[in-house]
């Protein structure tokens, strides 16, 4: 099984569903592009939160030195990101794919992040609550039914909002797999408990 995650936006908290997904599956982890923070980037955060001893986390294929839109950092980096130099790890074993930002980052002129999402992938969704995180999210969805890429299910962020997430999954009818909270920090333990909960709905994806 091979899980894209995504989120409508920046920071919204796309890396900490990415390592309780991977987690809860004990899969590999891969991020295609990583735009900044090249000594602390996404791929050392999901090391330090899983515990697990069957993850594999496999390189990036682009690891871009200024925290930026990947176009813009490519550029700064003196290169192009060509999507057919970034090849899928091989592996027996479930994959957890996490892009960069929002489906419509730019990666070069022409391509952005939802070119990435191959065929055989289930998009998963993360969604935070802000004013006008219900459209983010209706749009992201409209994105990726548009080019009829199929979706795991949608992953709320943050304090609840009822009214906002009642209003998404019925417009939507896009499954909520869980629910991660506004806890007061991230370690292995509270990853590993929220993998634990998230586990059964994910297996259902397959």
């Amino acid at each position: 099984m091979k899980l894209f995650i995504t989120g409508i936006g920046t920071d919204v908290g796309k890396t900490i569903a990415s390592a309780i997904i991977t987690e809860s599956l004990e899969a590999d982890y891969w991020k295609p592009v990583q735009a900044g923070d090249v000594d602390h980037s996404d791929s050392h955060k999901i090391k330090s939160f899983i515990s697990n001893d069957k993850t594999t986390i496999h390189p990036n294929s682009y690891l871009l030195n200024t925290p930026a839109s990947p176009h813009l950092s490519a550029a700064i980096d003196g290169i192009t990101i060509d999507l057919q130099a970034i090849k899928e790890p091989k592996t027996q074993n479930h994959l957890v794919i996490e892009g960069a930002g929002g489906v419509f980052v730019p990666l070069n002129d022409t391509d952005c992040v939802i070119d990435l999402i191959q065929p055989d992938y289930k998009v998963i969704v993360v969604s935070r609550h802000y004013l006008g995180s219900i459209n983010h999210t209706l749009l992201t969805i409209e994105a990726l039914l548009n080019r009829k890429i199929a979706i795991g299910g949608i992953v709320f962020s943050g304090d609840e909002n009822a009214a906002t997430e009642s209003i998404i999954l019925n417009k939507t009818g896009i499954k909520c797999l869980g629910r991660i909270e506004q806890e007061p920090y991230f370690d292995q333990n509270v990853i590993k408990e929220y993998a634990d909960k998230f586990r059964d709905e994910l297996l259902q994806l397959q």
